[in-house]
């Protein structure tokens, strides 16, 4: 029989927190392998923020995350923050901005953060195993024992740092929840998030001419509201404030959105009927919208020509399309374009301070994979750094 290979650590999946879990890890002088079964290194690092990585937020903190055990992520993040990973990038010299609202990109590519993790696992000692399959997961006594194609590893400690399902074109699945199935772990429901949201063709028709169009907007359901751009697309909507919201939308729930935030539209109509008289609907309303989606409230309304004519009841109805847009989308685009997964294991099973499995020793699930979702920018990824190096220090 062949002998098995031994490490201390073995971590499956290459991402952000597989990476960082593995460097913490050789870091403390254990030996360790890092598997993956894609080609790319770090392909969900390379393709983010446009090719210059959103790799963390300077507004980090617990609020900004989703998930059934809302204050399962605070440990973690306060173990390793986003200013602990900007003094890593500083030490690369790898220059980085803030686009808005505390999100920071690499002024010049992705490839820089890939470059520096694959220069911190190689000063640890890091084993990378690219284009790797695990066929097969086995608990011994003491021990992991991992089948791939031409060996078997064994390990005292095993991470599991897979990902979700979003993006399947880049590699992801659902392996990381089928060993959570294998060890009788819990797993919440999983869905797409960060992703766009799709309408019925009746709506569609009215909105096919602002395909491309972006206008800030406020986006509400229920009790969370987000305010940011907002995009029509030709299946329905796009865009930060409409990522955000639908990693909390359910089917059949609806979203108001309000185009044009802290202004009382029908009083600021009333009054230019008043004072304007003879100015017409379309062009009053392109004072303050684009002039494309002014048309289309107008459409909608089904009103025209000078404000002086129209009745103030229609005046209200066209306030209400502007302040409170009622809409019920039909569904999301799915994980073939989401960028995260809300959802997966269930954390209760975790342990918040160390991301090991409460029930079983030695097994360890990090990033994505958990029930943790951030908001949109850079949150995700402080969320893969905090959970991994954390594991990392406990494995």
């Amino acid at each position: 029989m062949e002998k098995a290979v031994k490490y201390d650590v073995v971590v499956i999946g290459a991402g952000a927190a597989g990476f960082m879990c593995a460097i913490e890890a050789g870091k403390r002088g254990k030996s360790v392998c890092l598997i993956d079964h894609s080609t790319k290194i770090a392909e969900k690092i390379r393709i983010s923020g446009g090719g210059r990585c959103n790799f963390t937020n300077l507004n980090t903190n617990p609020s900004c995350f989703l998930s059934n055990n809302k204050n399962f992520c605070k440990s973690a993040l306060s173990q390793y923050t986003q200013f602990d990973f900007i003094e890593l990038v500083d030490r690369y010299k790898i220059k980085f901005h803030e686009k808005k609202l505390g999100q920071l990109f690499c002024d010049n590519s992705s490839n820089e953060i890939i470059n520096m993790l694959l220069s911190e696992s190689r000063k640890y000692n890091v084993t990378l195993k690219m284009n790797t399959k695990v066929e097969k997961i086995n608990c011994l006594s003491k021990a992991y024992e991992i089948k791939i194609k031409d060996i078997t590893i064994q390990c005292k400690s095993l991470v599991i740092a897979s990902g979700g399902l979003s993006i399947p074109k880049i590699g992801a699945s659902a392996f990381g929840y089928d060993i959570a199935s294998q060890f009788n772990i819990n797993i919440i429901k999983t869905s797409p998030g960060l992703v766009p949201l799709q309408f019925d063709q009746d709506l569609l028709t009215g909105f096919s001419k602002l395909s491309g169009l972006s206008v800030n907007a406020n986006i509400s359901m229920g009790k969370i509201t987000f305010e940011d751009d907002l995009l029509f697309t030709h299946k329905g909507l796009s865009g930060p404030s409409v990522l955000q919201i639908s990693s909390y939308w359910e089917s059949y729930r609806n979203i108001v959105i309000d185009f044009h935030k802290n202004t009382d539209i029908n009083q600021l109509l009333l009054d230019q009927k008043e004072n304007n008289p003879k100015k017409e609907i379309q062009n009053i309303l392109a004072t303050f919208l684009p002039r494309k989606l002014a048309l289309l409230f107008c459409d909608l309304e089904n009103i025209n020509g000078q404000i002086a004519n129209i009745k103030n009841d229609k005046l209200k109805s066209l306030s209400n399309k502007i302040n409170y847009f009622n809409v019920i989308p039909i569904d999301t685009e799915g994980y073939r374009i989401a960028e995260v997964t809300v959802g997966g294991i269930d954390t209760k099973e975790i342990s918040s301070k160390t991301m090991e499995v409460k029930k079983q020793s030695g097994l360890y699930f990090i990033g994505e994979v958990l029930d943790v979702t951030g908001h949109l920018g850079g949150y995700n990824f402080q969320w893969a750094w905090s959970s991994g190096y954390v594991a990392g220090n406990n494995v």
